[in-house]
């Protein structure tokens, strides 16, 4: 009994692991970092992911009144002039507001502030958000949660299938169970809302998530296969555990979803920016 719960408890930590990977290390987590001005440290945090229902707002923390700022920004991917848009002095920040873009468009943007005759840009390579439709909760939890259980089971699988008696049987079918549910079920679903696609991955695109479902799902698959009349299959367990290893090691949403801007009327240029 103790040995299982130990067995369990490393499952949970190992897919809690993975699950703080994905976020941290995809293109949707923010931009952070600092810049020194003036003396002083000015810490940065650039969003990379907004819903369509509005500007993304840009904030930066600056107390010392002489400093100011402007952030540049352009549709990405394209050649078109960076448009400039203001920081406004609201207190200790400066703050200001992105256009609101279509589903699945981007913008590639940096902050450029200034105090006397020091200037500073962050960060050196313009950071990318992504624009998205509103996922209603009722629909991304338990997607967000059948994926993150099904990992646990996909994990006590693994240790399972590396024990000699092991029997992995059970939480291989629990494992094939949720991420079907998770990816197949209620992953369509997600993308549909975030991006008007009900499924972007092959044979209709190449978009990563959709395909490292498929992926992983053919995986488990196999393994539940192996396992068929009582079976215990060691070596097709622990393959499913190595490809949902890789599969989870690629950051989440990387190459998502991306409008095609050549099909879309460029930006006017307002009355708050200029181009440069």
């Amino acid at each position: 009994m103790r040995g299982t719960a130990w067995r369990w408890a490393v499952a949970i930590v190992i897919a809690a692991a993975a699950g703080v990977w994905q976020e941290r290390s995809g293109p949707t987590y923010p931009v952070r970092g600092a810049v020194s001005l003036g003396g002083s440290r000015v810490p940065l945090a650039l969003e990379r992911s907004h819903e369509t229902g509005g500007g993304q707002p840009v904030s930066v923390a600056a107390p010392d009144p002489a400093i100011a700022g402007e952030v540049a920004f352009r549709r990405f991917p394209t050649g078109e002039p960076f448009q400039i848009v203001t920081l406004h002095r609201e207190g200790d920040r400066l703050t200001a507001v992105l256009p609101a873009q279509p589903a699945a468009g981007k913008l590639e943007y940096q902050v450029r502030l200034t105090r006397g005759g020091e200037n500073v840009v962050f960060p050196s390579r313009p950071a990318i958000t992504r624009f998205k439709g509103e996922v209603p909760v009722g629909v991304l939890l338990p997607h967000v949660l059948a994926m993150f259980v099904g990992l646990v089971f996909a994990a006590r699988a693994a240790l399972e299938g590396l024990r000699r008696d092991g029997n992995a049987r059970p939480h291989v079918w629990a494992a094939l169970g949720f991420f079907v549910v998770g990816g197949f079920g209620l992953g369509p679903f997600v993308q549909h809302y975030a991006f008007g696609e009900w499924w972007a991955g092959v044979p209709h695109g190449w978009d990563l998530t959709d395909n490292k479902t498929l992926l992983l799902v053919l995986a488990w698959l196999a393994a539940a296969w192996a396992c068929r009349g009582g079976r215990r299959p060691r070596a097709a367990v622990v393959a499913a555990a190595l490809v949902t290893l890789a599969v989870f090691a690629i950051p989440h949403s990387a190459w998502g979803s991306q409008l095609d801007w050549s099909k879309v009327a460029p930006p006017a240029t307002t009355s708050s920016s200029s181009q440069r």
